[in-house]
């Protein structure tokens, strides 16, 4: 069973430094909704910080900082800050009270007990280790990595391009990119190294020169994901709605009954499978340049080009630049797949719908799900077969997952959270059932709506 509430997460007495005092009433007034110029506020341990201006400065970015404002922000603080004591320098300068006393420790609106005991887990989590990293263990994660990327080159360069050698090697180069793109998703996550210096610089270095991307943009786009994961206007994984897809019950609906359409949703699950992976192979290309030259990011883009210089002087020798175009698409449109089809099948079967500023458990579970531990599963999908787990604790190494998924779900079946876990096969079927629910959804609320 997970642990018992303590006293020390009792309501504390206010500090006599502190003359302001608000309700949670007057927090949720401040959240920036309607003018960005509005003032920002949200909670942390029941202190009060004004953000309107900070924001804007956040290390993390400015959006995923303003998706809390007005709200209690202590759950995401703690899951997004490896090194508290870090951060702190910046929350001292934004202090500008706390709650009442008459205040409880969340939202009227939120389960109290259940944050209780939460915040008891992560403390266990972290007495445990489990938020320490295993060297050796993501040692082997990049190695085994760059010995496939390896391979694939060496397949070309000793059997020549043709056909079988050249689909042998589209898949090893595509596998390796894969693998890479896990491995950079752990050091984004700060995970891999205990220092948050090492974690950015090898995150530079492995995204730029091995993948091709910028680390800032990564961070920027997935750290809002986390955040507030599967809510409207907040998770940028959303954003394919409703240009490509409809998702979710009451995103359809909401479309339907204001007779908009810009895709034949009705057949969304059928060009899923294609649409999909291209628009996001395409999308992802074209974002990092703009993202790259808008924000002036000159050095990730430097890196971004070599990586393609690299990637060229690697293949166009042994196969020219034509057989090299086909190789290098295909691969990238195999990656796509492969990658939309794991990070899916985990969110879009899920709730969608815009923040209901649920507490920390329950948004992360109504959002997320798991899919059966196995050898392969675990590497198929980068260990994110634990989604629950990585999104409870988004620093945890990835290794220590299966440790705590008892854990959670013991805290789930205490509180009477769902807590979903199913096969592979059955995760990918769900995201085509999902799109094919939202479809029927938004057609009825078209047609009768």
């Amino acid at each position: 069973m997970p642990p018992q509430s303590s006293s020390s997460l009792l309501k504390p007495e206010p500090s006599p430094d502190i003359s302001r005092l608000f309700t949670w009433e007057e927090i949720g007034l401040r959240s920036g909704q309607k003018n960005s110029k509005q003032e920002k506020w949200l909670v942390i341990n029941r202190k009060v910080y004004d953000i309107s201006h900070f924001h804007w400065k956040h290390p993390g970015g400015t959006r995923v900082i303003s998706h809390y404002a007005g709200q209690d922000a202590t759950d995401a603080f703690t899951a997004f800050h490896k090194d508290e004591d870090l951060v702190k320098k910046y929350l001292k300068a934004l202090l500008i009270g706390e709650l009442a006393p008459d205040q409880s420790n969340c939202e009227p609106n939120k389960n109290e007990m259940l944050i209780n005991d939460f915040r008891e887990l992560h403390s266990m989590v972290k007495r445990m280790g489990l938020l320490k990293p295993n060297y050796h263990f993501f040692m082997l994660i990049f190695l085994h990595a760059l010995l496939i990327d390896v391979a694939s080159w060496l397949t070309i360069w000793y059997f020549g391009k043709s056909w079988i050698p050249f689909l042998v090697g589209v898949a090893l180069f595509t596998i390796s990119q894969v693998q890479y793109g896990f491995f950079q998703h752990d050091l984004g996550h700060v995970s891999v190294f205990q220092k948050l210096k090492w974690n950015k610089l090898i995150h530079f270095i492995v995204l730029g020169v091995l993948k091709g991307g910028p680390p800032s943009q990564w961070n920027f786009m997935h750290n809002q994901h986390h955040a507030k994961p599967n809510c409207f206007r907040k998770d940028p994984d959303l954003n394919m709605h409703p240009l490509l897809f409809t998702l979710g019950k009451p995103l359809s609906v909401e479309l339907g009954r204001k007779k908009k359409k810009y895709m034949p949703y009705q057949y969304q699950h059928s060009y899923f499978f294609f649409l999909a992976p291209m628009t996001f192979m395409l999308f992802v290309q074209g974002a990092i340049i703009r993202y790259t030259v808008k924000r002036k990011k000159w050095v990730e883009l430097a890196f971004i080009v070599i990586y393609n210089i690299r990637v060229c002087l690697m293949y166009v020798p042994l196969m020219g630049f034509k057989s090299f175009m086909a190789f290098y698409w295909l691969s990238r449109f195999l990656e796509s797949n492969w990658f939309l089809w794991v990070s899916q099948m985990n969110h879009i079967p899920m709730n969608i719908d815009y923040d209901k500023n649920l507490d920390w458990v329950s948004a992360q579970l109504a959002a997320t799900c798991n899919v059966d531990q196995s050898l392969f599963n675990n590497w198929y999908t980068g260990h994110l077969n634990f989604q629950i787990e990585h999104h409870l604790f988004p620093t945890m190494p990835r290794h220590n997952y299966w440790k705590v998924a008892p854990l959670v779900k013991s805290l789930c079946a205490k509180h009477g959270v769902q807590y979903h876990c199913k096969p592979l096969l059955t995760a990918f079927a769900d995201i085509l059932r999902s799109l094919k629910e939202s479809s029927e959804h938004w057609e009825d609320a078209f047609l009768h709506g």
